[in-house]
């Protein structure tokens, strides 16, 4: 399985999207600093995740909620209880 997945920063309350192949493995990752893009926004809070049983699939999904703001948008409006909004 793949998955796209969503973090919330506990220190600035931004998002992260990424995809992966392990997402408890990377998650720990995230939180334990080992991530370039994300080392200094941890700790993190997983708050949605999808998953695929393509890679490509999960890419593509991925790359859709990084570059189109509105597949976002609708994706937070979707969960924003969750996100704490």
């Amino acid at each position: 399985m793949f998955f796209i997945y969503i973090l919330k920063s506990k220190k600035d309350g931004k998002l992260y999207i990424g995809c992966t192949n392990d997402l408890r493995e990377r998650f720990k990752k995230h939180n334990s600093g080992l991530v370039k893009s994300t080392k200094t926004r941890k700790p993190f809070n997983l708050v949605y995740y999808e998953a695929y049983a393509s890679k490509q699939d999960a890419f593509k999904r991925e790359h859709n909620l990084k570059l189109r703001a509105k597949a976002l948008r609708q994706l937070i409006v979707r969960i924003k209880r969750s996100l704490g909004y």
